[in-house]
């Protein structure tokens, strides 16, 4: 297990310039919270969907929010460019899109409530947009300091865990995002060598994503966001070179494949 101490001591490595994608709610916008406190950040660029999002009502200098729809190329390609003409280079980029239920869409429970379509928008909000990130964002990870891209996933993805099966989609692509990012933490190791690759387990969070199918969890299992994002930044900040390509639990445990 890596070494864990209090997200409260500022390490020397400390990103000066980071970016929030999917910081519209939840994890996301917690993030933009407490990087914003202290020093943690000269920088910030966060992105959106919700045009009333409550990440637009944070005033604070150092914050450029930027709408982006991670299923749509394009739009990546525009945010990362935007973002190059204000900066040479990213320390932080921390990805935290992802969908478990939407609308009428819920995780299946057995074969027969599959379907194409929804698998498919799985993959492409789960897995799909996050490896397109990696691809666009790689321009700005080129640099000599310490950098890390880390994306959100979540321990139902690791294929040497499962015991209970059902949620096929979210698993899957859960299982996906995991290997786009190992791979990327790979070809990174080449052309962006200080940058740490990770997907992180959260553990379970008190969002709107969880809040169907909180009943069964334990409240000491149930986590706040602030605690969420407090024990996530406490993983960023111990990581080392070596770790890129891992899958870590919020507790700084590796999780199996």
């Amino acid at each position: 297990m890596m070494q864990v101490v209090d997200a409260s001591v500022e390490s020397v490595s400390t990103p000066k310039t980071a970016l929030v994608v999917g910081a519209g709610q939840g994890i996301g916008l917690e993030f933009v919270r407490q990087l914003l406190q202290g020093d943690r950040v000269d920088r910030l660029y966060a992105t959106y969907r919700n045009p009333e999002s409550a990440l637009l009502a944070i005033a604070d200098a150092r914050l450029r929010c930027l709408p982006m729809d991670i299923t749509d190329e394009a739009q990546i390609a525009t945010v990362i460019k935007d973002i190059q003409t204000e900066s040479t280079a990213l320390h932080s980029v921390i990805n935290c899109v992802g969908v478990l239920h939407e609308g009428i869409m819920q995780p299946e429970k057995s074969l027969r409530q599959l379907n194409a379509d929804q698998l498919l928008h799985y993959f492409q909000v789960n897995s799909i947009g996050a490896v397109l990130l990696a691809k666009h964002v790689q321009p700005l990870l080129k640099h000599r300091d310490r950098a890390i891209l880390a994306t959100i996933s979540a321990k139902v993805g690791s294929i040497g865990d499962n015991q209970l099966g059902g949620w096929y989609g979210y698993r899957a692509s859960k299982a996906a995002l995991n290997m786009f990012m190992r791979s990327t933490a790979i070809e990174y190791k080449r052309t962006c060598p200080r940058a740490i690759v990770v997907t992180l387990h959260p553990g379970t969070t008190d969002t709107q994503l969880s809040k169907p199918f909180q009943r069964n969890v334990p409240p000491e299992k149930l986590f706040g966001v602030d605690r969420t994002v407090t024990q996530l930044l406490t993983v960023l900040n111990q990581l080392q070179e070596s770790d890129s390509g891992e899958f870590f639990s919020w507790d700084g445990s590796r999780l199996p494949w």
